[in-house]
């Protein structure tokens, strides 16, 4: 029995390098485009899932867990960005069950924020709340990191998006305590939640509920923030800025911003979520506007092939 307790494929120099795989994989995520991105957490999943299989001491199998949770949400993440919302949803599911497994509060929490993604941008929205709601009474018990108001920011936007004005707006106020509190994360990979993502968060909030004042000054410190970086999120900022000109009544300069963005975006990263927030654009103009020729004219570059544009 001592021998089977003592029994290991695994050494701490191994899971060390993986850690070092993981953490560098998160932190490329960041600006690879998703497609690419796939392949190289799918290599690293298959050598987590191998160690895995096999019996392995407690502590071991704990680490061995926690990499499963963390690379399976950044997949599912990448397939959800990629428009496959089936296999998307199943890695989210992986996440979650990996992340129970390895009994890390914190990890339990994060995993469910990031998975409650997928219903925010696809629906149902009220699923997204749901899965916010219980990241943020599961991080309550640790609050040990951003964590924490990272669950309630997300919570706040996404019930701004079921015009839940009153719940929406007392989550973002406390998810303000919350981030003041606990401080933004140093870090610069996918998992960290640094303060231009908080205020990316306040910015879908406010857009949606209409603030359209409080939003373009958030909008604008934000992007200050993410100056020099490439990726998603700084179109998803410009995006929401257009959808505030358009609630704005300023139709011209919601269409000229919206294609003026997505055709600077680099095609890899012009996947359907950004397609569908630019869309958003047309759709919140009034109905008598929608035909007109700005909103044609982005409804034409949206619908443009992959490609040098």
């Amino acid at each position: 029995m001592d021998r089977t307790l003592a029994s290991a494929t695994v050494n701490s120099t191994q899971l060390d390098h993986i850690d070092e795989m993981v953490l560098w994989a998160s932190q490329e995520y960041v600006s690879t485009p998703p497609a690419l991105m796939l392949s190289r957490l799918l290599d690293l999943l298959a050598e987590v899932q191998e160690l895995a299989a096999s019996r392995q001491p407690a502590t071991v199998q704990v680490r061995l867990s926690e990499l499963t949770a963390m690379i399976s949400t950044l997949t599912a993440d990448a397939l959800m960005k990629l428009g496959d919302l089936v296999r998307s949803r199943s890695w989210y599911a992986t996440a979650r069950t990996a992340a129970d497994d390895s009994g890390n509060v914190e990890l339990r929490a994060r995993v469910r924020a990031q998975a409650a993604m997928l219903p925010f941008y696809y629906g149902p929205t009220v699923s997204a709340v749901n899965l916010c709601r219980e990241a943020r009474v599961i991080s309550s018990r640790a609050r040990t990191s951003a964590t924490h108001a990272f669950a309630a920011a997300a919570e706040a936007r996404a019930l701004a998006k079921l015009g839940a004005q009153a719940e929406a707006e007392a989550a973002l106020r406390y998810a303000a305590k919350a981030f003041e509190h606990f401080g933004g994360d140093s870090a610069t990979d996918a998992f960290a939640f640094p303060a231009r993502r908080y205020l990316l968060y306040k910015s879908g909030t406010l857009t949606a509920l209409g603030h359209t004042r409080e939003a373009r000054v958030v909008q604008e410190e934000a992007l200050a923030l993410y100056r020099d970086k490439s990726g998603i999120d700084p179109a998803l900022l410009r995006l929401e800025a257009a959808i505030c000109f358009a609630r704005d009544r300023s139709p011209d300069e919601a269409c000229q911003l919206a294609g003026t963005t997505f055709l600077r975006m680099d095609p890899s990263h012009r996947t359907p979520i950004v397609e569908e927030r630019a869309r958003e654009v047309v759709e919140v103009l009034p109905p008598s506007i929608r035909t007109g020729r700005a909103a044609r004219e982005l409804l034409e570059i949206i619908e443009l092939p992959p490609g040098p544009r």
